[in-house]
């Protein structure tokens, strides 16, 4: 019951998201990759600021969002943010955060909120302001969280979703984030490379 009532909150956001601009699609060099957002540490950073030998790894995300911080019982899919950066960075992936929702840059998404967000939940990726939503209307970013993994040549190799259990990671069945983390550093094909992103819509000033 929890998760169908996630996925239909998910399937409403989704709906919303989708008149915005279309998702880059695998192959797609990254766009903006220059674009210098702030970081909540005061530094600026570009995506090519963080990309690795092996590549990039990109996260939408925000503060508030059931998907990413959970919901009562639910564990949301931000606790497993860190352990997914860790073992991206062994394998020789950088990654960073990206705060798209521009239209609560003066509420819960606010940078104070934010730098609270990253101390609290000890993130080990930097935790970038994305500005009138330039970055996630680049990449046709739909939901918190929607993830971008790009290689060495900034090439997209996955796009979607971290797994396929928003409530407990540890009922996951379909580790898709991962398997392509691992198969990329391995050097082999993603053979999962593309699932529907599941969140809350980005809130882009309209």
């Amino acid at each position: 019951m929890k998760n169908l009532a996630l996925s239909l909150l998910a399937l409403s956001a989704v709906s919303f998201a989708s008149a915005q601009t279309a998702t880059i699609e695998i192959g797609d060099r990254a766009p903006f990759h220059t674009y210098q957002m702030r970081n909540v540490d005061g530094s600026t950073l570009s995506i090519e600021d963080v990309v690795k030998e092996n590549g990039v790894l990109v996260i939408f995300t925000c503060n508030t969002c059931p998907f990413v911080v959970g919901r009562k019982k639910t564990e949301g899919w931000e606790g497993r943010y860190n352990s997914i950066i860790t073992l991206a960075d062994s394998l020789g992936i950088g990654s960073i955060l990206v705060n798209s929702n521009s239209a609560k840059r003066d509420g819960d998404d606010n940078v104070s909120a934010m730098k609270n967000r990253a101390r609290d939940m000890e993130y080990a990726a930097p935790y970038v302001v994305d500005e009138e939503s330039k970055l996630a209307n680049g990449f046709g970013a739909k939901t918190t969280p929607h993830v971008f993994l790009f290689d060495g040549e900034l090439d997209l190799i996955y796009t979607g979703a971290i797994d396929d259990n928003v409530d407990s990671a540890k009922e996951v069945e379909k580790h898709y984030l991962i398997n392509a983390i691992e198969r990329h550093a391995a050097g082999k094909r993603v053979r999962t490379n593309t699932t529907a992103p599941l969140g809350c819509s980005i809130k882009r000033v309209k």
